[in-house]
C-alpha cells in the first residue's frame, strides 16, 4: 500500500486542475454560473469519489471475501467488525489526505506530469527521508513529515494494534490536520487565480 496508493492517486489527480490551467478550460467553467467554490468542491469530490471506489471499495471487498472464503460465522463478524470499521475510517482519512495533497500539487502546475511525479516523490520521498534519519540518528520523530506514516500511525491506534512509532499518536493527528489545511489553502488560492478569460 505504501507504493500502490500514491501511484493510483497520481494517475487520478495528475491533470485534474493543471490541464484546466494549461488549456484555458477554466474560462469555460467560469463563463457559466459556476463559482470558484463550486469548481473546487466539484474537483475535490470527483477525485475523492474515484479514490474511494478504488481504496475503500477494495478494502470492503477484501473483508467480505475473507469472511466468505473462510466460511466464518456471525461470531467472527461481530468480533472483527470494530476493527473493520476503524480501518474504514482510516481509509477515508487516507483518501481525504491524498486528495488534498494531490489537488494542491495539480493546482500549482500547467501539466499532468509534474503533479503526478511530485505526489509520488512527496509521499515516498518523505517516508524514505524519515527512514534514513531514523537509521542515522535513532529517532523516528521525522516520520511526522510523511503523510503515509502519519496515516499508518493513526490507523494502528484506531485498530488497537501495537504502534511501530515512538511518538504520541496526537502528533500524527496534528500533522495530518496541518497537511490537509495547507493543501486546501494552496488549492483554494490557486483556483482563485485561475483565469476567467482565455490567456
Amino acid at each position: 500500500n505504501a507504493c500502490c496508493w500514491p501511484i493510483v492517486t497520481a494517475l487520478v489527480i495528475g491533470g485534474l486542475i493543471s490541464e484546466d490551467r494549461q488549456n484555458g478550460t477554466s474560462a469555460i467553467y467560469f463563463s457559466n454560473p459556476i463559482t470558484r467554490t463550486d469548481y473546487t468542491v466539484m474537483k475535490y469530490l470527483s477525485a475523492a469519489s474515484i479514490l474511494s471506489i478504488i481504496i475503500v471499495f477494495s478494502y470492503c471487498i477484501f473483508y467480505a471475501v475473507a469472511i466468505l472464503v473462510n466460511n466464518e460465522g456471525w461470531a467472527y463478524l461481530l468480533d472483527t467488525f470494530p476493527y473493520f470499521f476503524a480501518g474504514l475510517i482510516a481509509a477515508l482519512l487516507l483518501v481525504t489526505t491524498y486528495t488534498s495533497i494531490g489537488l494542491a500539487l495539480s493546482s500549482v502546475s500547467r501539466g499532468k506530469f509534474f503533479p503526478a511525479v511530485s505526489l509520488i516523490g512527496l509521499l515516498l520521498g518523505s517516508k524514505m527521508l524519515a527512514f534514513l534519519i531514523e537509521l542515522l540518528f535513532e529517532t523516528d520523530v521525522m516520520y511526522l513529515i510523511s503523510p503515509y506514516d502519519n496515516l499508518a500511525h493513526i490507523g494502528q491506534w484506531m485498530m488497537r494494534l501495537n504502534s511501530t512509532y515512538d511518538f504520541p499518536v496526537a502528533w500524527s493527528f496534528v500533522s495530518i490536520l496541518v497537511m490537509n489545511a495547507v493543501s486546501l489553502y494552496v488549492l483554494i488560492s490557486r483556483v482563485n487565480s485561475l483565469e476567467v478569460t482565455r490567456e
